[in-house]
């Protein structure tokens, strides 16, 4: 198979995929999913942390990536253990040469800035981004995969002044419980179409992402002009390598535009965040 026709073609699917989900997990433009249910049909509400959200969202979707999958000819591997990257490969059935990495990203909208988002990260630039042959922390090496991508949910946050996590409903009081989330945007997108230059995490070596939504949708992040290979010569120097500094001495590098001055690269390159 020619491996970048098929990138294209699964690049296609998965964004046409991407915007079918909301209609799955939403009416009225709230999220249909209120609460957990016991045995005895009680309802706990579902509380606002972002963390549980994120895992609901991707048990809520699982079974539509499975029938996608199954729909465009490929099987789904999940990431043996949680902090492996990718949350989902995706193995073309007639060349298992051929595989995709996804990963599922949420983030919500700023409160104060609807035009932005939380941000998300993109995987690690740490050792498997830098030992593309490495099987550590990852499911596959990074080289194995033909492609890299997002599918990304950004939804706001329910202005609800006092949601009664410690109440329990019946069934039948299921629509009296509030959403903690709503208008929800799909996306599936390269990563690095959509990274920033900056980290997505503190200390930790996540690649971050860039926060306006317009540009998220339309993959216009801070290396969409410089293209993947200057993506990934950045992020496997990001804060490793030594460059000088105005004092005559060196520093970290931890721009894209001190990236390009080092290079010798010209600055239009860096398609600067708004």
């Amino acid at each position: 198979m020619n491996k970048e026709k098929e990138k294209a073609l699964f690049y296609d699917n998965l964004k046409k995929f991407a915007l079918s989900l909301k209609d799955h997990i939403s009416y009225d433009n709230e999220w249909t999913i209120r609460g957990f249910i016991d045995i005895f049909k009680n309802v706990y509400t579902i509380s606002s942390d972002t963390k549980v959200i994120s895992k609901i969202l991707e048990l809520h979707l699982f079974p539509y990536f499975l029938s996608f999958a199954k729909d465009i000819g490929y099987k789904i591997e999940l990431a043996e253990y949680q902090n492996w990257y990718p949350d989902l490969t995706f193995v073309n059935l007639k060349d298992e040469n051929i595989k995709f990495a996804v990963d599922l990203k949420t983030t919500y909208r700023n409160d104060e800035d609807s035009e932005l988002c939380n941000g998300f990260t993109l995987g690690s630039h740490g050792a498997y981004f830098i030992n593309r042959s490495s099987a550590k922390n990852i499911q596959y090496p990074y080289n194995d995969y033909s492609g890299h991508f997002c599918l990304g949910i950004i939804y706001t946050r329910s202005e609800i002044e006092k949601l009664e996590e410690t109440k329990i409903y019946t069934v039948d009081e299921i629509d009296m419980i509030p959403s903690v989330i709503k208008n929800f945007i799909f996306f599936a997108e390269e990563k690095w179409r959509i990274a920033s230059d900056k980290s997505g995490s503190g200390n930790t070596a996540n690649i971050g992402s860039i926060k306006n939504i317009n540009d998220i949708l339309s993959g216009n992040g801070v290396f969409a002009k410089a293209g993947e290979k200057l993506f990934d010569n950045y992020w496997s120097n990001y804060k490793k390598m030594k460059i000088p500094d105005k004092k005559g001495g060196y520093k970290e590098l931890s721009s894209f535009s001190e990236y390009l001055s080092y290079r010798g690269l010209p600055e239009s390159l860096n398609n600067k965040q708004k």
